[in-house]
């Protein structure tokens, strides 16, 4: 029988997902602690589909880490500079999985990435915004 109070918590998966302050918290830091390097420029095209192009600024986060370096895909737009959404990918074509950060995006920019990532048949991906509300569940214990 599972004792932790979460488990029974009657939210919807949604709210979940959108409201937990301390993920959001944690963005921040690898973002703000990492720099931000722009690969694709908005307005270039993407390279295998030449009628396709940026809608802001394409890149990642360079993290080092130990003796290894990390690399977060982002999108940043031009609105401001702190992690605000966050776009899951799944791609049939590369057979992956891959989330990629919202830095500084009004809702003009989030549809645009939104529109780009979903024009392609084989992948798709959602959008999953921030909220400052922390739910029950993710409280600590004390």
């Amino acid at each position: 029988m599972f004792t932790n109070k979460w488990l029974y918590a009657k939210i919807s998966p949604m709210k979940e997902l959108e409201n937990q302050a301390y993920f959001w918290q944690k963005m921040d830091t690898l973002y703000l602690s990492s720099d931000f390097v722009v690969t694709n420029p908005k307005g270039t095209n993407v390279k295998d589909f030449p009628d396709l192009y940026y809608p802001v600024d394409f890149g990642h986060l360079k993290i080092l880490r130990r003796d290894k370096e990390k690399e977060i895909v982002c999108f940043k737009g031009e609105h401001g500079n702190g992690v605000d959404q966050v776009v899951v990918c799944a791609n049939i074509i590369d057979k992956s999985i891959e989330v990629k950060l919202l830095i500084g995006c009004d809702d003009d920019e989030q549809y645009a990435i939104l529109r780009f990532l979903n024009s392609l048949d084989l992948q798709k991906a959602i959008l999953i915004r921030r909220t400052d509300e922390t739910p029950q569940w993710a409280m600590s214990e004390e």
